[in-house]
């Protein structure tokens, strides 16, 4: 069965979904939705539509909403009331009171609805992700992540806690399977717009396992990283080149009282591994596709997971301005 499928939004993330869906074994991509001006008027060999009612009218069974945040309630409501599967760009929607409305809807209309939480699809951390469920750390201790880098224009109705942080906040749960039972933060306004451009958080998962991230968009550095510490040693991801490298414990004893003396654990062998390094975006696609043809949602981030992510952001960001000066 070949699946139809749209674009709603045709900014920088719109374009790339265009480009992966139409070269997407199973689907027949039809087109996009943006009123905005001085858009082009085709995409990928596609029309692009300013009217909603003309885009629809080209029956899509699934659609890819990668709108302005402000827009995912009002556009997925529509997909649903349509009988639309819809994959929304991340966050799922500004608030927690909008994705859960979301949440409801597509539940209803028994259509298959996800969030666009890409990290996920990273071969680094989905190997790390097998990895640590395989035990290879034993008990997860700490999970650190950095995520820096210039501040997107294209960015205006969020902040940097549900902007980035939520790949953040996503994928720390994910790959841990723990959920976030507390969060604080601090968070700074430098760069005058009405939304935190920088964040440090610290949380606690379900399992004890401690946690600290560092988002901004501050930084010249454009930085991906995510340290996960457990007892056999750690795993560190650059989802940036998409590496994955395990920094053993040591086995071998320090005999040398005054170095052994400040350690916890010996340095043991550092282990870097050979990825198949495939596009995340293709691989996040692929989910959603097998999703929508057979309601397995195990591949991909559902809207009930989104939501969850944003009632953690909402509460580091609530953290964040009352500790600030």
């Amino acid at each position: 069965m070949t699946l139809r499928a749209g674009v709603i939004g045709i900014g920088v993330m719109g374009r790339h979904h265009s480009r992966v869906l139409a070269g997407l074994e199973g689907v027949d991509f039809v087109g996009v939705y943006d009123p905005a001006p001085n858009v082009p008027d085709v995409i990928e060999g596609k029309p692009v539509f300013s009217n909603l009612e003309d885009f629809l009218s080209l029956k899509p069974d699934y659609c890819v909403i990668a709108a302005p945040t402000i827009y995912h309630l009002e556009l997925g409501t529509k997909l649903a009331e349509n009988g639309i599967h819809a994959l929304i760009e991340k966050p799922v929607a500004s608030d927690s009171v909008a994705a859960a409305e979301l949440v409801k809807l597509f539940n209803d209309a028994n259509l298959i609805g996800g969030v666009g939480h890409i990290e996920r699809f990273n071969p680094a951390l989905q190997s790390m992700r097998k990895r640590i469920e395989d035990g290879q750390l034993g008990e997860i201790y700490q999970v650190a992540t950095r995520r820096q880098g210039p501040f997107p224009g294209r960015i205006a109705d969020v902040g940097v806690v549900k902007d980035l942080g939520t790949h953040d906040i996503d994928l720390t749960s994910w790959v841990c399977q723990q959920a976030f039972v507390t969060v604080n933060a601090r968070t700074t306004h430098k760069s005058g717009r009405p939304h935190e451009d920088m964040v440090v958080a610290i949380g606690t998962l379900e399992k004890g396992t401690i946690t600290n991230h560092i988002v901004n968009w501050l930084s010249p550095i454009k930085e991906r990283t995510t340290v996960v510490t457990g007892e056999f040693g750690a795993l560190v991801a650059d989802t940036l080149t998409a590496d994955l490298t395990f920094f053993a414990n040591g086995t071998t004893p320090v005999a040398w009282e005054g170095v052994s003396s400040f350690r916890g654990v010996t340095e043991g062998d550092a282990t870097r591994y050979a990825l198949e390094k495939r596009e995340p975006l293709k691989t996040e696609h692929e989910g959603f596709r097998d999703a929508v043809l057979t309601g397995d949602t195990g591949g991909i981030v559902t809207l009930a997971e989104g939501l969850k992510v944003v009632e953690t952001a909402e509460k580091i960001v609530s953290d964040g301005l009352t500790h600030r000066i």
